[in-house]
């Protein structure tokens, strides 16, 4: 599960992040960045009720929120994050989720740089 200080849950915040962020799309996902002034970067999921009823919405949350806990020491700091499911994210696996997600997150530059072992 993401903790609490690491997701969005206010609307004004998913708003602002939508509206005024740089936003990035593939084949299953949205993924709308903007700066939060924060020491730690905060996520969001939108699944809107056209992409199936409660138990398929609530499948695809588990999933992108497990895909994000995964990687969320590799995620850079700073950034509130809002994915918003597309249609073809309906039914697919994790790996494909985790495919499309990390595939976003590397176009918006939100992984850190690897830190060289000594």
């Amino acid at each position: 599960m993401l903790r609490k200080k690491y997701r969005l849950t206010r609307t004004k915040d998913f708003q602002r992040t939508v509206r005024e962020g740089q936003c990035y799309s593939n084949q299953m996902a949205v993924l709308c960045k903007h700066p939060n002034g924060l020491p730690h970067s905060r996520f969001g999921f939108s699944v809107s009720r056209r992409l199936g009823k409660a138990v398929v919405r609530n499948r695809i949350k588990r999933l992108l929120r497990e895909v994000i806990r995964l990687h969320l020491d590799l995620v850079a700091p700073g950034w509130d994050i809002v994915i918003i499911a597309r249609k073809s994210i309906v039914g697919a696996n994790y790996w494909t989720v985790e495919q499309a997600v990390t595939e976003l997150l590397s176009r918006a530059q939100l992984f850190v740089a690897e830190k060289e072992s000594a």
